[in-house]
């Protein structure tokens, strides 16, 4: 079933801000805590730091009324620069391959595509955009390629 979430971009202190948030809302993190160090070293990716290892690469948290908050770090060792502002995303998550493109062309029209859809190695279809209004979303679809 498709469904949206709210995805937050964090300097270095996503679990730190995320462990505040699971001691409002409660509940616990959907699947635990995924680091950058769980990601498959490949030939295009750099070395990981070994102070950006232990950080948070993906979590999620429900909330209210199956509203889910995703989040990450994003250091600047890694090309990132956060500010408050720019650390949000609309994360679609659609039934189809199909409409996750339509939804991605639609909204990257007149805006920027910061990266194309593609495979990714957690196995899901994914890519990301900015507007031509600077809203910034991101697209997973589960959905496997036929």
């Amino acid at each position: 079933m498709a469904k949206v979430s709210t995805y937050l971009n964090f300097k270095r202190n996503t679990e730190e801000a995320f462990n505040f948030y699971k001691s409002i809302f409660g509940g616990d993190f959907t699947g635990g805590i995924s680091r950058f160090s769980d990601i498959p070293s490949t030939e295009k990716m750099p070395p990981l730091p070994d102070a950006d290892k232990n950080l948070v690469m993906h979590i999620a948290l429900p909330i209210l009324g199956g509203h889910v908050i995703m989040g990450t770090d994003a250091p600047e060792s890694m090309g990132f620069k956060v500010n408050f502002g720019n650390n949000v995303y609309i994360n679609l998550e659609p039934d189809t391959r199909v409409e996750t493109k339509r939804l991605f062309n639609a909204l990257s029209a007149g805006g920027t595509v910061e990266q194309d859809l593609q495979e990714m190695f957690w196995g899901d279809y994914y890519g990301s955009c900015k507007d031509k209004y600077g809203v910034q979303w991101m697209f997973n679809c589960a959905e496997k390629s036929k």
